[in-house]
């Protein structure tokens, strides 16, 4: 089967053969015609063979494409035909015909490239020419994209471009034709340079050598005699041309150039492009002239003679007459040029790539540059050299890139005055199309171009101002800089401050597009990865560049703050331009955080310990993980380059630490300050920076020399004067040494050392810097000269020569010398002898064409180039390593150098814009600082960014009244608010000073009653539900206003308060409704809920904020106070797993509130409801549970009057923290401090000395005693001696005197005496090894404990004995700890609650007060306080802190309550009196099996009687005496069940008499007072009872009792009372009941054996005479009634005369006794009735006897007897009667 392809050509040959014989020419048909014929001979050769073979490939290509190239050539041919042969040509190779590997394909390529750059035709109309033109560029397009193109020579690339620019370029063209030319060019210059990287770069020589061939020269046409042999031709050309000379004239290597450009358009050198001249299609008909040739140049295949005038060629050779200009296509003719253009059909171009294999896969649209350009495989594209004319065709390489490349960049240069915008656009969109689609940095041919021309034009097309130009300038520039900036430190610098200056210029000219544009290409920069870190570290932090960053930052910020704002609020581009620069550092740098923060997840999940660590010791931790891990990720970054990382001078490795830097940076500052302390006096400088360290002292002088070379910003002029000066001769010697003159010729070392500082004007000076110069030249140089003088003399010379070609003041005198002059000036200088001719001509052309600059002297280009220069050669040295780090390197410090700017930004944008997206846009930056902030553990920042977006919600700057509405219709406000709080939530953990402009915020909400209702109502005891709002709820006014009122009201209103009274408005409603949704979402609750996971750090300064609004006596508003107390406290709460670490705080502030408090008011209330709701939460806590009880003497502290106030609070408080803490509760102290308050608040006791506070303590200055100043006032409570007696437990430790009590339970109210106070103690024996009592004692002779009592509210009464109940009624919190505070307490309940309390039933209006109206706000705000503060009705009831109900008189109610307060009193005293002994031993027991340490507890009757029975009894004796009869006889019963109990059997003798002294004395006294007028039968049932009790108890116990020394005395006392008891009464009960009791008790003494004595000589003893003598008084019949035979006559006892033991009581107090505080005088009325002498007088205790009273065989008496004035009554001869009597005791004189 024959081959498909051989009928394409076969179909080929058809159509073009017969076009040609359509024509004209080939009318006659003759086929000899046809075989002369050259062109259809060739088709019918081609015929004939492709007839004898199968397969295509079995010819070389060259056979079938000659007939048709041949077409192609002929300039015998039309248009049309020359079109239809290039069809075929470009269907050919879209087919694939020609087979790339096969061995003759580039001979094939080559010829055809050669036929169709040379192609021509004869022209017919425009129309139809440009048809064939484009038919070339579709043809040389594929040419070059079809993988055969590989095989083109890098002279057929060249001569391939240039045909292309030509037809671009030719404004005479079609716009079609030049734009298909265009899009052609685009379509090559992609596939070349993505083909960059198969290319090797070659050795110099190579390069050298193909540089040479490739060059186009700049002359023009007049060098084309020299051309060379052309080796293009694969056969002997058939046309030939006769060149001038005669010979043939051969096309030239191609190079593309533009230097012969004139007028604007493209030439196309001939000299560099044989291109051109087969382009020239020349006619012998006059009609189809071509171009205008003035031109000898064509290429062989032209058939025209030149000599021939007639024969017009069309060259677009450089034409030598100057009128024609190059370039153009001279339409002198209808003969076209034919530019050469390669097309490939877009079609194609997948084909290529997909042979190619050099992309994945792409789209048949797919363009070049979209190809990722990867080492190409499959097809390789390997040098193929077929053999031609003996010369090997080499595949075209980097040589014609690089070429192309140059010819580009020569084409943008804006200075060569042959470049029109077009072509310089034109440049512009192919360099961005090369630089797009090939990495050029590895090639350093193409690098020097980019380093050099290029960005010198691209920075010199910013300053033109055509928008196109200056838009692709830019687009090229971010090209080069993302992928090259490596290379190009110092242009990037160039053209960043280009773009600085675009965008702040001031003239007028400059559109304000191009300042967007600058500002994008900006913003794009700042988009690339890493690029402002490399900024950072690359300029910043080195010595000698700007600090770029800074200055930029500094810079855009500026430009979006400073640009006046429109003031519609619509922010202009530039602004959102600046905006995104600014953001897009924050958003690189927060998505790093993220990142950073997403990996360390896993490893801070382990380490969660470290986290509590300290903050700073952690962050720093963490920064060195990440730098750690920065620096591996570089390692590998580096690893994957595949480079030795070039590291700058100045670091000490290629990743730098932070701490490096910042030093780099100081040093810098100090570096820019000496340098300007230089430039204005050298001397000062040089010692500023010796004085910094940064130059040694004393002056080094290879250093300063260093130090003037490398430092670029010195004034030349300076350098110049301070290293010319004699006195530092050395130091220019050194500075001369810095430059490196070896192999320099002696102008080009002057050149070097003259651009170094300025030359002074001076000769001498001159003449110094000169020869200093020359000498070290020389002799580097190897001493070329004869002498040095002669080196001095030509460099004078060349100085001179500089002057004399350059000066214009020199030049307007002189014509400039030539170099014959200058040779002859220096004849004979160089040791007699003339210097090398060559040299001095070369030295003269070089000055001649380029001045040697002095810098600071000039301007303009010259200075330019100069600037340029100095860039480039500082860029080659080590100055110019550039450091490429990761991204994220260094985001710590970039945030530190940024933030500030950013954030003043942001708020300014967020502050004056009204769109939403860009307020959205805000916000997101303000969250991503947020963000960074936390991460790196910027609490400055996170507070300014928190501070500042405070400002904007509104809160604090609006009044209270206004909020609600002005907050609700503020979108921005609200917008700013949510993020606030977000932001407080998510990053709580770093704001410090934050936190106060938060709580202000919080505040504000609360005084508009924004926020939620949970927020606003706290915990309560008093209040039934439990809560209670710290906001006074509207009431609706008194109803009681009269109408009249109201009517006088309405009157005096104003209208704009009347519209006020009535309501808000529906827009007022409806903000408020918005603002109350938005605080709603905002959940300000979760800051006080989440607080437990804040930082330590953190959290304290949280509550550092609230505290700070505390009552300040300017500005204070005690709602606001108490409301943040309770947010403190709740957050106490939350935190109460570290509560220690802030309880000092929250304790300190607490004591501020309530010790201090002079008045009470709400936020004491609140206080001191605060500090009991801790203790009840933190009790449960061990580590803290000590500290919080100490705490709580807070409340002992306080002011009585204040803490009386709250007493109801505290009590309701108190029974909450015992009912739920009991148990957690070990320690006596804080017992103590406990009942101490039961005591205070529910008795209304006064708190004990020792917790009050004077006001000169300098404790109240320091906030408040620390709880271990508070716990030592109860230390002394466990004095050391196994049991603590009830005179201890009961005395007030701080005290120095028992104060004189003013109550009616006065001690003197007992009728006792105390005598030597400071010696009283127990009646004990003192060998029980007591010490010493330090302290003075109560009286516990008496039924009271002498406790100053105020006045008491009943509630708190009845709460605080709730508490003791139960206490009492679960023998799990009866302790030896509280056991016997506990029994104090009850005992002070019975003395509060004796009669129902009818002390405290005074009129106490002037005790209630308004928790509400007692608010203060000492200083209203202006407008806030009148209206809000003040309204009368915005009150809540009243809350009453004494008896709701006690206005007037005592209601029924009042007496049931009383009345069950005392039956509880006195259940729990019988039910602790049975269950002592029990709970006793069962701690004892308990104990020794623990074996604990510390005080022994022993269950010995002695301890049970001293800590429980007595007290006990005493407390219900003392309920005996109360007013109410139904408690006195219960009490009565209950003292007559505890007297009688079975546990007391085992008291002895010396208890039992203390039961006598201690209880039932001090009873029959009390009930002698008249306690209950109303109910006198009620009192003399009582006093029976109670003498009744006596005798009973006294009979039972009579056995031990005789055992007493003193039971004389107890005897006498009772009969005393017998005898008052008798008079008592006004019925007959106690007549008849004493005499009873006392016969009984006779009769069963005398039974017993008492009264009667062996000794005496009656029988009877001296007991038995005292006893009648002392009955006798008042029952003088019973001795008759009961012992009639004993009656004895009493002889010798005058009426004067005192018993012996009567005197032995009396006798004086011995010496060594101290003196008593007070003397107790007895009533000198002692006539005046018994019932009111007892209460005038004190209770007498006398000491030890000094001369015993000896009863009847009964020992000594050692201790004190405790007698009743009554008791001295009785044992007077004299009856003491009511009647008045004759003697008066007191005159007696032992009695004091």
């Amino acid at each position: 089967m024959v081959d498909k392809n051989i009928y394409i050509v076969q179909g080929e040959i058809i159509t073009v053969v017969s076009a040609i014989k359509r024509n004209s020419r080939w009318n006659t048909h003759t086929p000899l015609d046809e075989e002369q014929d050259p062109l259809l001979n060739s088709f019918s050769h081609l015929k004939e063979t492709l007839n004898n073979i199968k397969e295509l490939s079995d010819v070389e290509p060259n056979v079938f494409l000659r007939p048709f190239l041949e077409v192609v050539r002929s300039e015998d041919t039309t248009g049309p035909i020359t079109g239809l042969a290039l069809t075929s040509v470009n269907k050919f190779l879209s087919y694939g015909l020609i087979d790339a590997n096969h061995e003759a394909a580039a001979e094939a390529i080559e010829n055809m490239a050669d036929a169709v750059t040379h192609a021509r035709f004869v022209g017919t109309d425009p129309a139809s020419d440009e048809v064939v033109l484009m038919k070339i560029l579709q043809v040389l397009r594929t040419l070059l994209l079809t993988p055969v193109g590989a095989h083109l020579t890098n002279e057929s690339v060249c001569e391939i471009m240039q045909s292309c620019f030509r037809i671009c370029f030719e404004v005479r063209l079609s716009e079609l034709l030049r734009k298909s030319a265009e899009h052609t060019l685009v379509d090559m210059v992609q596939l070349l340079f993505s083909r960059l990287p198969q290319f090797k770069e070659e050795a110099k020589s190579f390069v050298g050598a193909n540089m040479k061939k490739l060059k186009m020269r700049a002359g023009g046409m007049s060098e084309s005699s020299k051309w060379k042999k052309q080796k293009r031709s694969p056969r002997p050309p058939h046309h030939m041309v006769r060149s001038a000379s005669g010979g043939l004239e051969q096309a030239p290597p191609a190079t593309l150039s533009n230097n012969n450009l004139t007028g604007g358009d493209l030439f196309i050198e001939q000299v560099s492009l044989s291109v051109p001249d087969s382009m020239a299609s020349s006619m012998s008909s006059p009609t189809d002239s071509g171009l205008d040739t003035c031109s000898k140049a064509t290429s062989r295949e032209d058939l025209t003679d030149l000599d021939q005038s007639s024969s017009v060629a069309t060259t677009p050779g450089t034409a030598t007459s100057p009128s024609t200009e190059p370039g153009r296509l001279d339409a002198q003719s209808e003969g076209r040029q034919v530019d050469r253009a390669q097309s490939a059909s877009v079609e194609s171009i997948p084909e290529v790539l997909e042979d190619r294999e050099s992309v994945t896969e792409q789209s048949d649209s797919a363009s070049i540059h979209d190809m990722d350009y990867v080492n190409p495989r499959g097809v390789r594209f390997t040098p193929q050299q077929t053999q031609r004319d003996g010369a090997a065709l080499i595949p075209y390489s980097l040589p014609c890139l690089r070429e192309l490349f140059r010819f580009l960049i020569s084409l943008t240069n804006p200075h060569d005055r042959h470049n029109t915008d077009a072509m310089m656009h034109m440049g512009l969109q192919l360099l961005t199309v090369a630089l797009e689609a090939a990495h050029i940095a590895p090639y350093q041919s193409l690098l020097g171009l980019v380093k050099d021309e290029l960005c010198r034009h691209l920075f010199q097309l910013l300053n033109v101002d055509r928008m196109n130009l200056c838009t692709a300038s830019i687009r090229a520039c971010f090209l080069l800089f993302e992928s090259m900036r490596g290379h190009l430190k110092f242009q990037l610098e160039m053209y960043l401050k280009k773009l600085m200056d675009i965008i702040t210029s001031e003239n007028m000219k400059m559109p304000y597009e191009m300042k967007e544009m600058a500002l994008e290409a900006l913003v794009q920069l700042w988009r690339i990865p890493s690029f402002v870190t490399e900024l950072y570290i690359n300029h910043d932090c080195d010595f000698y560049c700007s600090n770029l960053l800074y200055c930029l930052n500094t810079f855009i910020n500026f430009n979006l703050m400073h640009n006046a704002f429109p003031v519609s609020g619509q922010l202009y581009t530039t602004h959102l331009l600046s905006l995104e620069a600014l953001l897009t550092v924050i958003d690189s740098t927060e998505a790093h955080c993220q990142a950073k923060v997403l990996n360390n997840t896993a490893q801070q999940d382990q380490s969660a310990e470290t986290v509590l660590v300290e903050g700073e010791a952690f962050r720093s931790i963490a920064m060195n993980e990440i730098e750690l891990k920065v620096k591996i990720v570089f390692i590998l970054f580096l690893l994957a380059e595949k480079k030795e990382p070039t590291k700058p001078q100045r670091f000490s490795s290629c990743l730098p630490d932070s701490q490096e830097l910042l030093d780099i940076r100081n040093k810098k500052k100090l570096l820019n300050s000496g340098t300007e302390q230089f430039n204005q006096k050298p001397k000062k400088g040089i010692q500023f920076l010796q004085e910094k360290g940064l130059l040694s002292s004393p002056m080094d002088n290879n250093e300063v020399a260093q130090w003037l070379r490398e430092n670029p910003r010195l004034d030349k002029k300076q350098i110049g004067e301070f290293i010319s000066d004699r006195k530092h001769m050395e130091l220019l010697d050194s500075f001369v040494n810095t430059f490196t003159f070896q192999g320099l010729r002696i102008d080009e070392a002057l050149r070097l050392y003259l651009e170094a500082f300025r030359l002074p004007g001076e000769a001498p000076v001159i003449h110094r810097l000169l020869e200093t110069f020359t000498d070290t030249w020389h002799k580097v140089n190897g001493s070329p000269f004869m002498t040095n003088d002669a080196g001095f003399a030509l460099a004078y010379a060349v100085i001179m020569l500089n002057t004399d070609q350059h000066n214009n003041n020199v030049r307007k005198q002189n014509i400039p010398m030539t170099v014959e002059q200058f040779k002859k000036n220096l004849k004979g200088v160089n040791g007699n002898t003339d210097f090398d001719q060559d040299m001095l001509e070369d030295i003269y052309n070089a000055i001649k064409n380029d001045e040697i600059v002095m810098p600071d002297e000039q301007s303009g280009l010259v200075k330019e180039n100069y600037v340029w220069s100095v860039l480039l050669h500082r860029g080659a040295t080590s100055e110019g390593v550039f450091l490429h780090v990761p991204a994220g390197s260094y985001d710590h410090d970039l945030f530190t150098m940024t933030w500030g700017p950013t954030i003043a930004a942001l708020s300014y944008v967020f502050d004056k814009s009204l769109d939403d997206a860009i307020i959205q846009k805000a916000i997101a930056g303000f969250r991503k600082c947020a963000m960074i902030s936390a991460h790196c553990g910027f609490s400055d920042v996170f507070d300014n960014l928190i501070i500042s977006l405070c400002k904007f919600t509104t809160l604090s700057s609006e009044s209270a009244e206004n909020l609600p509405t002005v907050f609700g219709s503020n979108g921005k406000a609200q917008v700013a608010a949510k993020t606030v709080f977000h932001l407080a939530h998510r990053h709580g953990d770093i704001l410090r000073e934050g936190w106060k402009n938060i709580m202000d915020s919080m505040l504000q909400l609360f005084r508009a009653e924004l926020l939620p209702k949970a927020m606003v109502e706290v915990e309560d005891f008093v209040e039934p539900n439990g809560k209670i709002s710290l906001q006074r709820e509207e009431t609706p006014s008194n109803r009681g206003e009269s109408a009249v009122l109201s009517f006088v009201n309405w009157l005096t209103l104003s209208g704009a308060e009347q519209s006020g009274l009535r309501g808000p408005s529906t827009e007022n409603q409806e903000a408020k409704q918005a603002a109350m949704l938005c605080i709603k979402q905002c959940d300000p609750e979760k800051l006080i809920t989440e607080s437990k996971f804040l930082q330590l750090e953190s959290l304290q300064e949280l509550m550092k904020a609230l505290i700070s609004v505390t009552p300040d006596e300017e500005t204070y508003d005690e709602e606001d106070a108490a409301f943040c107390l309770e947010m403190l406290l709740r957050i106490v709460m939350e935190n109460r797993d570290r509560v220690s670490c802030v309880w000092q705080t929250v304790r300190d502030h607490l004591c501020h509130l309530c010790v201090q408090a002079t008045e009470s008011c709400f936020l004491v209330e609140r206080a001191v409801v605060g500090l009991i709701r801790l203790a009840i939460r933190l009790l449960r806590r061990e580590d803290i549970s000590s500290q919080v009880l100490l705490s709580l003497r807070l409340l002992l502290m306080m002011k009585p009057h204040v803490l009386a106030r709250v007493s109801r609070e505290v009590a309701y408080g108190l029974h909450e923290l015992l009912k739920t803490n009991a148990a957690n509760i070990h320690c006596t102290d804080d017992w103590f401090t406990l009942f101490s308050l039961i005591e205070c608040i529910g008795a209304g006791i006064k708190p004990p000395a020792s917790f009050q506070v004077t006001s000169t303590s300098p404790d109240i200055d320091t906030g408040a005693q620390s709880d271990s100043e508070l716990s030592h006032h109860h230390s002394e409570v466990s004095l050391d001696r196994g049991y603590t007696s009830d005179s201890e437990v009961y005395t007030e430790h701080g005290k120095s005197r028992m104060p004189r009590s003013v109550t009616d339970v006065d001690v003197a109210s007992s009728g006792w005496l105390v005598v030597g106070k400071d010696d009283l103690d127990i009646n004990k024996v003192p060998a029980s090894g007591s010490k010493p009592l330090l302290n003075p004692l109560v009286n516990q002779y008496s039924l009271t404990l002498g406790q100053d009592m105020g006045f008491h509210d009943t509630k708190s009464l009845i709460k605080c004995v709730e508490s003791l109940s139960f206490i009492v009624r679960d023998a799990a919190h009866v302790t030896p700890e509280n056991f016997e505070l506990c029994v104090k307490a009850i005992r002070v309940f019975v003395e509060a609650s004796l009669n129902g309390g009818y002390r405290t039933h005074e009129k106490k209006k002037n005790h209630k007060y308004d928790s509400q109206k007692s608010r203060v706000r000492r200083k209203p705000r202006e407008k806030e306080g009148a209206s809000r503060r003040a309204k009368a009705s915005s009150q809540r009831p009243s809350r009453s802190h004494s008896d709701d109900e006690e206005d007037e008189g005592v209601p029924a109610s009042y007496h049931t309550v009383s009345l069950q307060v005392s039956q509880d009193l006195l259940d729990l005293m019988h039910t602790l009196h049975t269950r002592a002994a029990s709970i006793y031993s069962s701690w004892a027991q308990e104990q020794r099996h623990l074996e604990v340490a510390g005080k022994k507890i022993e269950a010995d009757s002695q301890t049970l009687w001293t800590s429980c029975w007595c007290p006990l009894l005493q407390g219900i004796a003392w309920l005996c005496c109360d007013a109410r009869r139904q408690v006195r006889m219960q009490a009565l019963t209950y003292l007559q069940r505890a007297l009688l109990v079975h546990d007391l059997q085992t008291l002895d003798a010396v208890e039992w008499e203390s039961c006598f002294n201690k209880v039932l004395f001090p009873l029959l006294t009390k009930l002698l007072d008249n306690i209950s007028p109303a109910d006198v039968g009620g009192m003399e049932e009582t006093r029976m009872r109670a003498c009744t009790l006596l005798s009973k108890v006294f009979l039972q116990h009579l056995s031990p009792l005789l055992s007493l020394p003193t039971f004389a005395a107890l005897w006498l006392t009772i009969l005393d009372f017998m005898d008052k008891y008798m008079h008592a009464g006004s019925s007959d009960l106690l007549l008849e009941a004493i005499p009873e009791s006392l016969k009984n008790m006779l009769l069963v003494m005398d039974t017993a054996g008492i009264f009667h004595s062996v000794d005496s000589r009656t029988g009877y003893s001296d007991l038995w005479e005292i006893t009648w003598e002392r009955i006798n008084c008042f029952l003088p019949n019973l001795r008759e009634e009961l012992f009639k035979q004993t009656v004895i006559p009493q002889p010798g006892r005058g009426p004067h005369t005192i018993p012996a033991s009567i005197k032995a009581l009396s006798s004086p107090v011995p010496p060594s006794t101290p003196p008593m505080p007070t003397p107790v005088k007895m009533s000198p009325q002692i006539s005046t009735p018994l019932s009111h002498s007892h209460m005038s007088q004190s209770p007498l205790i006398l000491q030890p006897l000094a001369s015993h009273l000896q009863v009847g065989g009964v020992p000594p008496m050692s201790l004190p007897i405790i007698l009743n004035p009554a008791l001295i009554e009785a044992s007077s001869p004299v009856p003491l009667l009511p009647a008045p009597r004759p003697t008066d005791l007191s005159d007696t004189p032992e009695v004091k």
